[in-house]
């Protein structure tokens, strides 16, 4: 059994950089043998839920731009798995969520970033599925609750994005967190572990800083897909928290 988790994906940077974050996923990574991963990316907003469906060799996606030169020639060749993501839309359609199926999209870097830190060499298949932000915490939590048990099948589930996503609100100068972001951080996990359902799906009025930490929530819901998918008998557990510039959070959690 390989617990839901969610993970902080922060800068592009990370693919380069030596962090605490970084030394984090690759030793949580290198205990871990998935049979494939199925991974809810911030970078790939869609209306309707969309899954990777093809047995080919992903492409790499830059999705961004001003970085080094370096960044832009990583190739992370993880494969998908065309009948591993059928079956997974099965299990959405059964639940009355509608899907789709994408046949060329490669892996954006809200993919590729962690993946890359936590598996070094791609060491099973890849579903890269979408978000839509614009559903409430409620349906982010339901998405997740229609892949519950993979887990039993040795099937890593991983949300990527960030608790506290404000790129306009980031301390550059900043050498510890910004109080701000671990207030809410804090809130958080609190109410998370303490399997704080209704408080969590409020959060937007009841957590403190909400708007300063979410401004907008694609990279914010990933996490409510991931809290979805894992068994609600087994505890939240905090498996890592840093922060870089202030308050960019690299809060992971498993679930």
């Amino acid at each position: 059994m390989i617990s839901p988790i969610f993970v902080g994906h922060g800068s592009p940077m990370m693919a380069l950089q030596d962090t605490a974050c970084t030394q984090f996923l690759l030793d949580y990574g290198s205990k871990l043998s998935p049979k494939a991963i199925v991974l809810f990316t911030a970078h790939w907003e869609t209306e309707v839920l969309t899954i990777s469906s093809t047995n080919e060799v992903y492409d790499t996606i830059y999705d961004f731009r001003g970085f080094p030169d370096e960044l832009f020639q990583i190739k992370y060749p993880a494969k998908g798995d065309a009948s591993l993501a059928q079956s997974i839309g099965k299990r959405f359609e059964a639940k009355n969520i509608p899907v789709q199926f994408d046949h060329t999209r490669g892996l954006d870097h809200g993919s590729w970033v962690p993946l890359l830190r936590m598996f070094p060499t791609p060491v099973c298949p890849v579903i890269q599925i979408s978000v839509n932000p614009y559903l409430p915490p409620a349906e982010q939590y339901r998405i997740g609750e229609a892949l519950r048990g993979l887990d039993q099948e040795d099937i890593l589930i991983i949300g990527s994005g960030a608790t506290v996503h404000n790129l306009r609100a980031l301390n550059w100068n900043a050498t510890e967190p910004d109080a701000w972001a671990v207030a809410f951080d804090d809130w958080l996990a609190a109410n998370m572990q303490a399997q704080n359902l209704e408080a969590l799906f409020n959060y937007a009025t009841e957590a403190p800083n909400a708007k300063m930490a979410v401004p907008r929530p694609e990279h914010f819901i990933p996490l409510y897909i991931a809290m979805g998918s894992g068994d609600p008998q087994r505890p939240v557990e905090i498996i890592h928290r840093s922060y870089e510039v202030g308050s960019l959070s690299y809060l992971a959690v498993s679930f």
